[in-house]
């Protein structure tokens, strides 16, 4: 069983890293067209609630309450029971995010007013916002359709064409930018709603991709809508406070940008470093919790709690042995990483410092992030999502609390970055040790072991990144982008070293597996 799960995370990973580098490729060409300014400022708030609704959707509710659902009428009823569930769900969602995208160009502007009160005395950045908050509300529901797409195709374990959907966006939306930027200048139009283009046809081919797989098993549309189906019932019913049980992070994120309005690129700056760390929280969160919500739903049906105990306890020490090594990377190389990849056109030095900041306070919330992409579809296999919804509203609380406060320090922005991960954090806390109760234990003593070698390991790691990058910086300080590159590949190549051979020393199990069963992709 683990064989299996970790080959099928390790396949998941290696889409989702793709996505990821071409992600980060994205804010690149962004970052070198407007930088931290207004328009990046104006783009990043007016994609702020199309966006909060796609991540629920995309990597969310949908998996977490559709999957098992389907999955199980796959095993009880075969795929004609199957698709027609499908069909109810994609029609469902049609009409509802329709409804929601038309409310949303209406009122675009109350919203762009009430969200971004910091741009109130700029007019011209609050008419842009709205702007783009109205050309972008019609993102939700293109979405909706491809993440039920990827849910029927994850039910049949099915990973790799769903997962490589979002690099295929981020080529069109790369492509978008770089072709009507200049287009949209020469025209008199705003060269910032070339992203605007970007994202929209980036959610077609979403779609597009991953059509043909579902009609090659057989998946047919059925133009139905019965809102008394047992199945269709049951999906709704899960997704509402499934909904809110995954939503702590976007809707922290969503509190951090509103409030970030009253700072000068805030906004931007707490996105591009949002983004960095959803590289490795993509790679390991979203690509073993992927692999494993088929195997949890299965277990639950079955009652099999020994099997499902086996599943999370070896989905955390995999999340841990990738995700911690991570947050102690990118907090010590947080500078010279923003600078090698954004520090060029309109992205200059002062850009980098908001962003290497964002970064640093940002990164501990990996750990939390990725853990509860395993631990809340743990409780929705189990039919219980009202625990993942009271955990998820404690922690948006907690968020809500911390921002405020950490926001009026010295910190300032920087520590709603702060708030966020630590919010993150407690919600990852409360959802792991409720479920550990739940189903009579995770490995927890086991798990703690792991958790104390990787972090001793990963700190040893993070010193020698950030002394060889220092060093270097010295010998070679020049700005243009070789040495930036020699520098952070170096680091990197010491620290992945020393991390090994620390693990090697410490006698870290999970680091063998994780090198074998995932990055190798046996």
């Amino acid at each position: 069983m683990t064989e299996r799960l970790a080959r099928s995370a390790g396949l998941i990973g290696l889409a989702t890293s793709t996505s990821r580098v071409l992600g980060l490729v994205r804010d690149q060409v962004t970052a070198g067209y407007f930088g931290t300014g207004a328009a990046a400022d104006a783009f990043t708030v007016g994609t702020r609630i199309p966006t909060l609704l796609r991540d629920l959707f995309a990597e969310g509710a949908m998996s977490a309450a559709f999957v098992p659902t389907i999955t199980r009428y796959l095993k009880t009823g075969g795929k004609a029971a199957a698709w027609r569930l499908g069909s109810l769900v994609v029609n469902s969602l049609l009409v509802v995010t329709g409804v929601i995208v038309l409310l949303g160009i209406v009122f675009a502007g109350p919203l762009a007013h009430s969200y971004a009160p910091g741009y109130i005395d700029t007019p011209e950045k609050i008419a842009l916002t709205t702007l783009i908050t109205r050309v972008n509300m019609p993102f939700l529901l293109l979405i909706a359709i491809a993440a039920a797409f990827m849910g029927m195709l994850n039910s049949l374990r099915r990973f790799f064409i769903p997962a490589t959907s979002p690099a295929l966006y981020n080529v069109v939306f790369i492509l978008c930018t770089i072709v009507f930027v200049p287009v949209f200048t020469r025209l008199g139009l705003q060269p910032v709603m070339a992203l605007s283009a970007g994202m929209l046809l980036g959610g077609v081919a979403q779609i597009v991709v991953q059509w043909p797989v579902l009609r090659q098993e057989g998946y047919r549309h059925q133009w139905i809508l019965d809102p008394a189906d047992r199945g269709l019932r049951e999906v709704l019913i899960l997704m509402g406070p499934a909904t809110l049980g995954v939503a702590a992070a976007q809707i922290n994120l969503f509190v951090s940008t509103s409030l970030a309005t009253s700072h000068d690129g805030a906004a931007a700056a707490l996105s591009y470093a949002f983004r960095l760390i959803y590289v490795p929280i993509g790679i390991v969160g979203v690509s073993v919790a992927t692999a494993a919500i088929p195997d949890l739903a299965g277990h639950a049906a079955s009652a099999a709690l020994r099997e499902m105990r086996a599943t999370m306890s070896w989905g955390l020490r995999l999340m841990l042995m990738l995700s911690v090594p991570a947050v102690v990377g990118l907090m010590v190389l947080a500078g010279p990483i923003v600078e090698l990849l954004f520090q060029r056109g309109k992205f200059g030095p002062e850009s980098t410092q908001l962003v290497a900041g964002a970064l640093f306070y940002y990164a501990p919330g990996i750990l939390g992030y990725s853990a509860v992409k395993l631990a809340s579809p743990g409780f929705y296999s189990l039919q219980n999502a009202r625990t993942p919804a009271t955990v998820s509203a404690i922690s948006i609380l907690v968020n809500l609390i911390l921002n405020i406060w950490l926001n009026s320090t010295r910190l300032q922005f920087l520590g709603l970055a702060l708030g966020t991960a630590i919010a993150a954090n407690v919600n990852a806390g409360l959802l792991l040790y409720l479920l550990s109760r739940r189903i009579g234990g995770m490995d927890g003593a086991r798990v703690l072991r792991a958790f104390l070698k990787i972090l001793v390991a990963s700190l040893v790691m993070g010193a020698a990144a950030y002394y060889t990058e220092l060093w270097l910086h010295n010998l070679w300080p020049a700005p243009w982008w070789v040495p930036r590159v020699v520098r952070v590949g170096a680091a990197i190549g010491v620290a992945l070293a020393v991390l090994a051979l620390a693990a090697a020393a410490l006698r870290i199990e999970e680091f063998g597996q994780a090198m074998r069963r995932v990055l190798r992709r046996k």
